[in-house]
């Protein structure tokens, strides 16, 4: 199954002509899930190759209003264009009053069921072949980060000892390689142990939402495939970064670093910032693999060998 994380809008506090404030779609399948929804998040969906009426969840990392002001016309705009679905709406504490509020802003009421869920840190949402875990960050006011986890996978199929064991090769192949005990011909059972290695990890996202540099992040990103964080200032202003609850891009990368994540994907950048070269410099000094999102900045995050 392919797995992109689209970058909707890529700036802090307020959008610019170049960037819209922060939304990040990870696109799994035919299903996104998006992570904030920042005012004008419709219009930036609209943009992009993604379509809303395919958004089953949206996480909300806190209330500050660059974070969740985009989910009053898009709620309304899925109901526009006849949607059934439900749409699921997760956040700290605080979410279901405003998603109440938000959800029902002036003439209007949803037709299609809009859930409201409060997470803590270390709840973990269940999904299809997926998790979605909430941890607590260090910002100004309560706020969340959420790691996207997929589950593992059945380990390699080894062909030459299925063969060895006299399964043909066929059906029972694909059975076996999805974790199901075959029966062959003579009676026998062969178990996906048998022939398969270990279980492999499913692909990890972590994004940060606002937040300056703390150990509770570095331990949930471990060995993520990628990080997306709060890259708002320049090492120049780190000392003001930390009073407002951010980071710079330098201790995003020294994070990073820690973490042993394989890309480190920076965002939430200060409109104060125009060239954003510096802050990408910063962080490669640090971390080799990290890059500067920009709106509609689209990775695809590959399954391992």
């Amino acid at each position: 199954m392919q797995l992109y994380v689209i970058f909707l809008g890529t700036s802090g506090s307020w959008p610019t002509v170049k960037r819209n404030v922060t939304s990040v779609a990870v696109k799994r399948g035919g299903e996104v899930i998006l992570f904030d929804c920042g005012e004008g998040t419709q219009r930036q969906i609209q943009k992009s190759k993604l379509s809303y009426m395919q958004i089953t969840k949206i996480f909300i990392t806190h209330f500050h209003g660059d974070h969740f002001l985009g989910l009053p016309g898009l709620i309304q705009t899925m109901q526009l264009n006849d949607r059934k679905e439900p749409l699921y709406v997760y956040g700290p504490k605080g979410t279901k009053r405003i998603v109440n509020v938000v959800a029902s802003l002036g003439y209007f009421r949803p037709s299609y069921p809009v859930y409201a869920e409060e997470l803590s840190d270390g709840d973990t949402v269940n999904c299809d072949g997926y998790t979605v875990k909430a941890f607590r960050v260090e910002h100004t006011v309560p706020t969340l980060a959420y790691v996207l986890e997929e589950d593992k996978r059945p380990g390699r199929f080894n062909k030459t000892k299925a063969l060895e064991l006299g399964v043909p090769e066929g059906p029972l192949f694909s059975r076996l390689q999805r974790g199901q005990r075959v029966t062959l011909d003579d009676g026998r059972v062969v178990e996906p142990s048998m022939v398969l290695g270990p279980p492999r990890p499913g692909r990890k996202i972590v994004f940060s939402g606002d937040t300056k540099p703390c150990e509770n992040l570095i331990r949930h990103a471990k060995n993520a495939d990628i990080l997306i964080h709060d890259a708002t200032f320049s090492s120049e202003l780190e000392e003001t970064a930390n009073e407002y609850g951010h980071s710079t891009a330098r201790q995003a990368a020294v994070l990073a670093k820690k973490a042993q994540v394989k890309q480190l994907i920076l965002t939430h950048i200060s409109p104060r910032y125009l060239n954003v070269k510096p802050l990408q410099s910063e962080a490669q000094e640090i971390f080799n693999n990290s890059m500067v999102a920009r709106d509609f900045t689209e990775v695809e995050i590959k399954l391992g060998k």
